[in-house]
C-alpha cells in the first residue's frame, strides 16, 4: 500500500467563517438573511412559508431577523421547500452549526448514531481514506437518488423528512473530497449489478463513479467475483503527523468497531495488499464502470 502524504485541504469559498465573540449571534442573523433571500428568490411571502415550519408569519419573520434561536428542523424544512442546491445547503449548514457553536454534523444528531458522527469527525481529519465495500456504493460516492433508494430500502417505515435528512447528511460528508482528501475504493463488482432505485438511478450512479474515477484524488478499482475477499466492508483512515497515524473502522448493524492496535491494523493491511494485487487496474475498472453506465442507460431507454 502506498503511504499517504499529508495534504493541505483547500477551503470552500462558499462557506462563511466568523471568529468574533458574538459569532453565534452574527451567524443567526446571517442565516436568517440567507433564508429570506432564498424565499424572495422563490417569490414567496412570509404567509406562504409559515405552514412549512408549522408556525405563524411572525415565527418566520423572527427566524429571518435572527431574533430567535433557529431550530434545525425548521431550517432544513425551509431549505428543502426553497430547493437549495448542495452548495447552498453547505452555507446554511455552516451558519446553523455556528449559531450553537457546533460542528456541522451535530445538526443531524437526531438521525445519526454517535459512532457514525465519530467517523464523520475522523474523516474530516484524515488525509487518505481507503474503503473496501462488497454490498453498496459507499456513502462518500453516492448520488442523491441512490442514497435515497438505499435509505428507503433499509428504513422502509421512516418518514420522508427523516429520509431526506439522512440523505442530506450523506451528501454533506462528500465535501471532504472537494477539500483534497485522497480516496481509494476497492469495490466488489457485484455492487454494479445490484439495481437500487431503478435503471435510471443506477445509470446516474455509475456515471458519478466514472467522473470520480477520472479525478486525481479518487482511485476506484473493481474486484471480480472470483477474488477472495474479507467477509465485511471496512474503512482505513490515515492521518497527518501529530496524532495516531491510522485506524480501521468496521460498521455493524447497530454499532461500530474502531481498531487502532498495530496487530489489528496489520490484518487489515494484509487484506488490502491481497485485494490490490487481485483488483482490476484503474484503467480497466474505469472501462467497466463506463460499460455499466451504458448498460443501465440502454435499460432506461427500453423501460421508457
Amino acid at each position: 500500500m502506498p503511504v499517504a502524504q499529508p495534504l493541505e485541504p483547500q477551503g470552500d469559498p462558499s462557506v462563511l467563517r466568523m471568529a468574533s465573540p458574538d459569532s453565534n449571534t452574527a451567524a443567526g442573523e446571517m442565516l436568517g438573511e440567507e433564508l429570506r433571500r432564498h424565499r424572495e428568490l422563490c417569490g414567496l411571502t412570509l404567509k406562504d412559508v409559515a405552514p412549512v415550519i408549522r408556525g405563524s408569519t411572525s415565527k418566520v419573520s423572527r427566524l429571518e431577523r435572527g431574533e430567535s434561536p433557529p431550530k434545525p428542523r425548521d431550517v432544513y424544512d425551509l431549505a428543502r421547500h426553497y430547493g437549495l442546491s448542495d452548495a447552498q445547503m453547505r452555507v446554511v449548514e455552516q451558519l446553523l452549526a455556528q449559531t450553537n457553536n457546533q460542528e456541522w454534523y451535530e445538526q443531524f444528531a437526531d438521525v445519526t448514531p454517535d459512532y457514525l458522527r465519530r467517523l464523520i469527525r475522523l474523516e474530516g481529519r484524515a488525509d487518505w481514506i481507503t474503503i473496501f465495500e462488497n454490498q453498496v456504493v459507499p456513502g462518500l460516492l453516492q448520488t442523491r437518488a441512490y442514497a435515497q433508494a438505499m435509505v428507503r430500502l433499509v428504513r422502509p417505515d421512516a418518514p420522508e423528512d427523516e429520509v431526506m435528512r439522512i440523505v442530506m447528511l450523506r451528501l454533506r460528508r462528500q465535501f471532504i473530497l472537494e477539500q483534497g482528501r485522497r480516496l481509494t475504493l476497492l469495490l466488489d463488482e457485484t455492487v454494479l449489478d445490484r439495481c437500487r432505485g431503478g435503471a435510471d438511478v443506477m445509470r446516474e450512479q455509475m456515471e458519478h463513479l466514472v467522473k470520480a474515477a477520472t479525478s486525481q484524488k479518487v482511485n476506484i478499482r473493481l474486484l471480480s467475483k472470483d477474488c477472495v475477499l474479507p467477509p465485511y466492508p471496512f474503512t482505513l483512515l490515515k492521518f497527518p503527523t501529530g496524532g495516531p497515524s491510522e485506524l480501521a473502522y468496521v460498521e455493524h448493524v447497530s454499532s461500530a468497531t474502531y481498531a487502532t492496535h498495530r496487530k489489528a491494523l496489520d490484518g487489515y493491511h494484509k487484506w488490502l495488499t491481497l485485494m490490490c494485487a487481485a483488483a482490476d487496474s484503474m484503467e480497466s475498472s474505469l472501462t467497466r464502470l463506463q460499460a455499466a453506465a451504458e448498460r443501465y442507460a440502454q435499460q432506461t431507454t427500453l423501460d421508457g
